[in-house]
């Protein structure tokens, strides 16, 4: 599976699509429904799964310096609730460097490239032009390789709780754990 199959799996799924577009609507500044909303959805196809692996969440992040007030995040996920029934997580990437203690993100890109997995470090947008846009710092290459690996400064003992708190392997038993 390479990226031009991924764009085209989401961009003929309803249920992705109707997401996607809902979030759209906020325009929010350097957007991405990032983390298991793609990873879940990449997984799932490659184990030609009937149905969607719920999710625990619906991560939206964006990058907006000019306005980090926890409230509006709220507000967006208020609305985001109104109009479609998840989980919606809305974090401004301006200011989870300070949860993280990291230093300052520069973008959305640079925030989820601080995410514990590679094959969850990944999100997408719509573009100008209205089509399906795959932001992956990391590249697609574990993601479609079935492969979790931390990312490079990612302490171990956290990587080794999420593999075993989601459940991953059991989910998605072929799976490969890669600590390296």
């Amino acid at each position: 599976m390479n990226e031009d199959e991924i764009r085209n799996l989401i961009a003929n799924d309803e249920d992705m699509m109707e997401v996607i577009s809902l979030v759209n609507k906020l325009d929010l500044p350097d957007y991405l429904i990032g983390a298991g909303f793609v990873r879940n959805f990449v997984w799932d196809n490659l184990h030609h799964y009937d149905k969607v692996t719920p999710l625990n969440d619906i991560d939206v992040v964006y990058f907006d310096p000019l306005h980090i007030d926890k409230n509006l995040e709220k507000q967006y996920e208020d609305y985001l609730n109104s109009q479609k029934a998840g989980n919606w997580s809305v974090k401004n990437q301006a200011r989870m460097h300070l949860k993280n203690s990291h230093e300052p993100y520069i973008s959305t890109l640079d925030a989820i490239s601080h995410w514990t997995e590679t094959a969850t470090a990944i999100g997408v947008r719509l573009n100008k032009k209205g089509e399906v846009e795959i932001i992956a710092p990391y590249g697609i290459e574990d993601l479609v390789n079935l492969i979790i690996r931390p990312i490079t400064n990612t302490d171990l003992s956290i990587f080794r709780e999420r593999v075993t708190n989601k459940k991953w392997l059991t989910k998605w038993p072929l799976l490969k754990v890669l600590y390296e």
